[in-house]
């Protein structure tokens, strides 16, 4: 069994992710969760994100989201 995450088997880590930076988006600016869930699509972080070769899948949902915050 491989283990290994490539371009191919990252889109299977994100969802969690996302998930949880739209929880905190959502409740520190009450926006609904539709919103933060766009808006983190959007975000410079994750393009980033969603590209193996930065390793940014290694980050967990809230350093993500701190760096998107920070990145406003």
């Amino acid at each position: 069994m491989n283990l290994d995450i490539t371009q191919d088997t990252l889109y299977l880590i994100l969802p969690s992710k996302v998930s949880r930076m739209a929880e905190m988006l959502s409740a520190d600016t009450g926006k609904n969760i539709v919103q933060a869930v766009k808006e983190i699509y959007m975000s410079d972080v994750y393009r980033r994100l969603e590209q193996e070769s930065t390793k940014q899948w290694h980050l967990g949902p809230v350093a993500l989201y701190q760096e998107m915050i920070a990145s406003k």
